[in-house]
């Protein structure tokens, strides 16, 4: 689901992940924000798009310590792009927030940057955009996709209370009951990427309309 290729190898059950280069997200807060260097929109930008690929794909505890702002300079601007580097939360808290990167107090500086300089019209286009692209990736990788979907489903990756935790949530936030009938995270995680679907298929629908 993400915009991010990464290569590793594996060695029975252990999985070994690449190095993924860029910022840590503390430091370039502390280094960077204030520097006056940075394009605060493309950043703020970048910010809201993590935040909803975070979200849709259920992956917690996206705190400043557990992400990279890879910063590449093309002529006269720069471009962002916020990379994940620690994955040991995925799909295992019931608390809808955990997964919303916004909601963390480290990243307090780059949500007052986003209030700053965007609209609120502006965040949903560009969780609007995201999410389409993401379901654009969804449906070029579904037979991965399907296949690692499979895999979390037949496993155990979270305590029964969390999953019974957030279902509620997530069905009261996309008012959508499919979500109350999961029994595991990897059900939660395949009806939060069919909502994905539907929303992209209902934006196209209002466009041609």
């Amino acid at each position: 689901m993400s915009p991010n290729s990464i290569s590793y190898i594996v060695d029975g059950d252990t999985l070994i992940e690449e190095h993924i280069i860029g910022i840590p997200g503390d430091m370039f807060m502390k280094t960077y924000l204030n520097s006056g260097t940075i394009n605060k929109r493309r950043l703020a930008k970048e910010f809201v798009k993590f935040n909803e690929r975070s979200f849709v794909r259920l992956l917690g505890d996206m705190h400043s310590s557990n992400f990279v702002v890879e910063v590449t300079p093309d002529f006269e601007e720069v471009h962002y792009r916020i990379r994940a580097i620690d994955f040991d939360q995925q799909s295992y808290d019931g608390r809808k927030f955990v997964y919303m990167p916004q909601y963390f107090d480290s990243n307090k500086p780059i949500v007052e940057i986003c209030g700053e300089v965007l609209s609120p019209e502006s965040v949903r286009q560009y969780q609007k955009e995201e999410r389409s692209m993401m379901a654009t990736r969804l449906r070029a990788s579904r037979y991965r996709i399907k296949e690692l979907g499979d895999a979390v489903m037949k496993d155990n990756i979270a305590p029964p209370e969390n999953v019974e935790l957030l279902k509620k949530e997530l069905a009261k936030y996309y008012k959508d009951p499919d979500f109350l009938t999961c029994t595991n995270m990897g059900a939660i995680v395949k009806t939060s990427l069919k909502v994905l679907i539907k929303q992209a298929a209902n934006s196209k629908m209002m466009k041609g309309f």
